[in-house]
């Protein structure tokens, strides 16, 4: 008897944690997902027309709109990458050197070696704008990246948060129908029993 109530005591304990998780979870996952649509808001990117062929790809049903949800900072995030590689011929960050070529000084290739490099007034070796425009780049879209994990992120959080909340729930009813029972059948067991006179 006593490791029966003990079980059902468990039943309403384990389905009341479960519940506080499962509500918890959900605010969390709620706010987070409003935080990220803020952010992403206050930063006010807008796409570009439908003209330029990399929103055309990516984000034609948003052209001229802000940018405001994961999927859309996503979207943008691939269009900067075409129009990056536009700038540097389509080459990326890894395949370019860190200084502009004196022998090619229009190359985004440039040259990783000071010596073939092209040197400023001061002598010193220019660097390769078109491999910081890929730094830049790359901070910006990551940035991008970034909101559509945390915005997918923040959906998840919920839909663990209703799992947790839907458990627990489904436990504390258990715990009752189980202790409702015992009692049931104790209450059936004291009317049946026979009354003795004394």
């Amino acid at each position: 008897m006593k490791g029966r109530t003990l079980w059902e005591i468990g039943g309403f304990i384990a389905g009341g944690v479960l519940i506080v998780f499962g509500v918890v979870a959900i605010f969390l996952g709620v706010t987070g997902y409003t935080t990220t649509r803020d952010a992403i808001r206050d930063e006010g990117i807008t796409f570009g027309s439908a003209d330029d062929p990399a929103v055309a790809k990516h984000a034609s049903q948003w052209a001229g709109e802000q940018v405001a949800t994961g999927d859309q900072a996503r979207a943008f995030a691939k269009i900067m990458r075409e129009h990056t590689l536009g700038i540097t011929g389509g080459l990326t960050y890894a395949q370019m050197g860190r200084y502009q070529s004196a022998a090619k000084h229009d190359d985004p290739a440039g040259t990783s070696d000071e010596e073939a490099a092209a040197m400023d007034e001061s002598g010193q070796p220019i660097s390769n704008g078109a491999r910081n425009t890929w730094v830049t780049e790359t901070a910006l879209t990551t940035a991008l990246n970034v909101s559509y994990m945390a915005e997918r992120l923040s959906v998840f959080g919920m839909v663990v948060g209703v799992a947790l909340l839907l458990t627990g729930i489904g436990l504390v009813i258990l715990a009752f129908a189980v202790f409702g029972r015992r009692e049931r059948a104790k209450e059936a067991v004291r009317s049946t029993a026979p009354i003795t006179a004394g």
